[in-house]
């Protein structure tokens, strides 16, 4: 542990939900990790890991922390239906590997890395018109416009239906001040997505063609096959989870460079920099901060024994600060190796399907963005968080380049 980190900030309680924690959740992290390791928040109804030993350990805990009831806090999104809208992440094995199984092909670095021609035509044609106005919203004109179109390339969703994919998928994910459940608005946008994904697989299905629909309508292993409730929430968690985490993921690189002029200076001076920059945003402000599992019978940390049938929050974000394994893990700092104790894509036997995607996506923008400028600012006033219990990044940020 770093001995001159700063003695953890006094916090009352730890509330996912808290617009304030929103701004900024790594005091309340590090006094989790230093006075609480093993924290339990009864009125919402979970205890919390937040050291990387442990969050590490619980990630690799298949058989007593499950899975199968979801990876949600909010009530509406947790339960034995979970798997409806986050298809493998709410399910345990046998059941998540047999899925898994069924729609990877097209997510290994061997289908993954010749994409990276088309990625790179997609990102150029929402930065390039961005980058000649001299400012614009990073998220809106590029980072949020780059990964959905990628992902819905990959589904078959026609260009023209994806401005209001996207529109729909935000609302999804959005929380109110306090909400601490799925609120109406995102449950009509659910029940939406739900339904346009339906109607594209009921047409793949009648006319296949060269995308991942068609592709998961026909696969089969030892004569199994996928029904439509599992592509259909395969497809959603691909729009909600895949593009929402690597938008999320750029936004927060391209601020904490802003935020931290020398690394950003680095950069700039040398773009072969640019898997390191998106390495340290992905552990110093991952998009996903935490997963909730599930107890099937009483565990123990540090002392303290969580019953079975119990909520467990994950805390991601506060593992990949954690001074025990990265020093000075509140710096940013581009290019140290985080190799051995980043936890941004899971671990185990749920550690993320779509980590090549969302790291060619990643090295894709940034090296277009570099490319092009010599220097950019962005307007932290103006920018405005998302808001959601699991999800961290910007809704809009405003940024001003200086071409080169």
């Amino acid at each position: 542990m770093n001995p001159d980190a700063p003695a953890a900030a006094r916090i009352d309680a730890f509330d996912p939900y808290d617009y304030d924690f929103h701004e900024d959740p790594y005091p309340t992290y590090r006094w989790l990790r230093d006075e609480a390791p093993v924290y339990h928040n009864p009125d919402i109804g979970f205890w919390a890991l937040s050291r990387n030993a442990d969050v590490r350990a619980a990630l690799l805990d298949k058989e007593r922390l499950s899975s199968a009831m979801g990876v949600s806090l909010d009530p509406a999104a947790y339960g034995p239906e979970a798997h409806r809208t986050m298809s493998f992440l709410a399910m345990d094995d046998p059941q998540h590997l047999r899925m898994r199984s069924l729609v990877s092909r097209r997510f290994t670095p061997r289908h993954i890395a010749p994409l990276r021609a088309r990625v790179t035509e997609i990102a150029r044609r929402h930065l390039e018109p961005a980058l000649e106005r001299g400012s614009f919203d990073f998220i809106d004109d590029f980072a949020g416009k780059m990964p959905m179109d990628v992902i819905s390339e990959m589904l078959g969703v026609p260009e023209a239906d994806r401005v209001e994919v996207r529109r729909l998928a935000d609302l999804v994910m959005h929380r109110e001040d306090g909400v601490q459940d799925v609120p109406p608005e995102a449950m009509t946008a659910a029940i939406e997505l739900i339904g346009y994904y339906a109607d594209l697989l009921a047409e793949r299905r009648k006319n296949p063609a060269d995308d991942l629909t068609s592709e998961m309508a026909e696969n089969e292993i030892d004569g199994d096959r996928l029904t439509d409730d599992e592509i259909i929430g395969f497809m959603f968690l691909m729009v909600v989870a895949g593009n929402e985490t690597t938008t999320k993921l750029l936004g927060n690189a391209a601020y904490w460079a802003h935020r931290n002029r020398g690394e950003l200076a680095k950069v700039l001076a040398d773009p072969s920099l640019v898997p390191a920059w998106v390495e340290e945003s992905l552990r110093y402000d991952t998009s996903s901060q935490m997963l909730v599992r599930t107890t099937t019978e009483p565990v123990e940390y540090h002392g303290v024994t969580i019953p079975a049938d119990e909520k467990v929050v994950l805390c991601i974000g506060s593992a990949n600060r954690d001074d025990r394994v990265f020093d000075d893990g509140d710096v940013y700092r581009i290019g140290r190796d985080s190799s051995t104790g980043l936890l941004s894509f899971g671990l185990g036997t749920h550690y993320c399907l779509g980590v090549h995607l969302a790291r060619l996506e990643a090295h894709v923008a940034l090296d277009l963005l570099l490319e092009s400028i010599s220097d950019y600012t962005i307007d932290e006033a103006a920018a405005q968080r998302v808001h959601s219990s699991n999800v961290r990044g910007f809704a809009t940020l405003p940024m001003s380049v200086t071409l080169r």
